[in-house]
């Protein structure tokens, strides 16, 4: 068994393709189907159910596929651990950061990152929270930006604080609230909402608050991210919403208006203590935080 046929298994899996596979492994498609049909002889089990139309993982396909990932990143690492131990760092790191992330430039760090660092690949990952914590707890994630509650508490994981913010209401330019300096939960509880889906931190944040103010809210929309369309919800007066005020300077073509029983959230940055690879660890030297402050 071989580095490279888990390679092409990995590729024909996340492809659902050989053609793809072949394509995105830089070989010949004969050669990736002649070394995948190799290691299922050895294995004595099909890999694959090929049709005209498509191919899919058989039963022991998906047994195969998580540890055949462990296999790629165990020597992923091993490699780049020998590099270290020269003094080089290489490999691999994967961040993932929320859409409102405002504690650090994570671009510009990144940037400065890869001009130390160019033998480095990197990886971006948005997403929420609670999955980007689970992806760094199960080893998928290097390092995480997140934004919680004051409230929350990071379990299995090593992590820093990076900012504590308050919430501020954002607006359309020609809303009513738009001209006023700051408001309460109470008055902002009759507008529509946009906000993240329910269950979220940064959705429970906002609730708790609002339940705590003694007042209900209506979320007539709800999306996965802070994004364009939040925004566009937003300024056509459809809906507003409560962000982090440190993000919110980065808006165009809305009006924030201060909120005095606003909710708080913390920005954290957290990482896998088990499993800190040579890049991680350089990647943290850079933000000026060592492991050996945990």
């Amino acid at each position: 068994m071989e580095l490279q046929q888990m390679r092409y298994v990995l590729a024909v899996a996340e492809t659902n393709s050989f053609t793809r596979a072949a394509e995105r492994c830089l070989v010949v498609q004969s050669a990736l189907s002649h070394q995948i049909a190799r290691l299922e002889r050895e294995l004595g089990a099909r890999l694959f159910e090929r049709t005209s139309r498509r191919v899919r993982l058989t039963t022991a396909g998906r047994a195969f596929l998580p540890v055949a990932r462990q296999c790629l990143d165990a020597a992923e690492r091993a490699a780049a651990e020998v590099a270290a131990a020269v003094g080089e760092v290489r490999g691999r790191l994967t961040v993932g950061v929320i859409p409102t992330v405002a504690a650090v430039d994570i671009p510009a760090a990144l940037h400065a990152f890869h001009q130390r660092f160019p033998q480095v690949r990197i990886g971006l990952r948005v997403g929420g929270s609670e999955p980007l914590t689970e992806q760094v707890k199960e080893g998928r994630l290097d390092l995480a930006f997140l934004g919680l509650p004051v409230t929350a508490r990071l379990e299995g994981v090593g992590s820093r604080q990076l900012a504590h913010d308050r919430l501020v209401a954002v607006v359309a330019p020609d809303h009513p609230l738009a001209a006023e300096s700051e408001i309460d939960l109470a008055r902002l509880a009759g507008e529509p909402f946009v906000d993240l889906p329910a269950g979220t931190a940064g959705r429970i944040q906002s609730d708790l608050a609002f339940a705590a103010a003694g007042v209900q809210r209506e979320v007539a929309f709800e999306v996965t991210t802070v994004d364009i369309l939040m925004l566009r919800l937003i300024r056509e007066n459809l809906a507003v919403a409560l962000l982090a005020s440190m993000y919110t300077p980065h808006l165009t073509g809305v009006v924030t208006v201060e909120v005095r029983d606003a909710p708080e959230r913390i920005e954290h940055l957290i990482w896998n203590r088990s499993s800190l690879t040579p890049a991680a660890k350089a990647f943290l030297a850079e933000l000026h935080i060592t492991v050996d402050e945990e």
